[in-house]
């Protein structure tokens, strides 16, 4: 299953953009950022391609009979942002989470032209409903902050960091104070 946003499509993407991913992404929050750093550190490979791909920050609650996961709403961002920079320098394009991140994670995104993704806090019963497939794949032993690989279709998000580094959160600010609204 292909991501979409293409990877190709990655640096058009707009601060403010609507996007719908289709395809794999996978999960990973603080511990699990933790021990992917350090496997990045000793020189070995992460659980997962890391070229191109897009890690979400979620925990996923537990599934209900029937279901593939229960509620599986994004995290804040800004709890990653000391453990980023080495992620991207290993070829992750895209990152989904709430909230600002700092002007070193933002420096990073423009070097290695990735990009961040806002998903909708406090929504992640209906957020769950764009998982089609949810698969462990690295330390089952930190329950909801294992790394999942998740198939998503039409899975919303918006650019809130854009390969250029021009971000929702501050250019939001500019256009409110200004009276205006934000416009892509």
């Amino acid at each position: 299953m292909e991501l979409f946003p293409p990877l190709m499509a990655i640096e058009s993407l707009e601060c403010g953009d609507e996007v719908r991913f289709q395809g794999v992404v996978y999960t990973a929050r603080d511990a699990a950022h933790k021990r992917l750093v350090k496997l990045l550190e000793q020189g070995e490979e992460l659980p997962f391609p890391a070229k191109g791909a897009v890690i979400y920050y979620v925990g996923p609650c537990p599934a209900k009979p029937g279901e593939i996961v229960g509620s599986a709403g994004p995290t804040t961002s800004s709890r990653m942002d000391d453990l980023t920079l080495p992620l991207l320098e290993a070829g992750i394009k895209g990152m989904i989470g709430k909230g600002e991140r700092s002007e070193k994670v933002i420096t990073g995104i423009k070097k290695h032209k990735a990009v961040y993704f806002a998903a909708l806090g406090g929504a992640g019963a209906l957020l769950a409903r764009c998982i089609k497939h949810m698969e462990l794949i690295a330390y089952p032993e930190l329950g909801p902050e294992a790394v999942y690989k998740l198939e998503v279709v039409d899975f919303p998000a918006i650019v809130a960091i854009d390969a250029r580094g021009r971000s929702i959160y501050q250019e939001g600010r500019k256009q409110y104070q200004a009276g205006g609204m934000l416009h892509g």
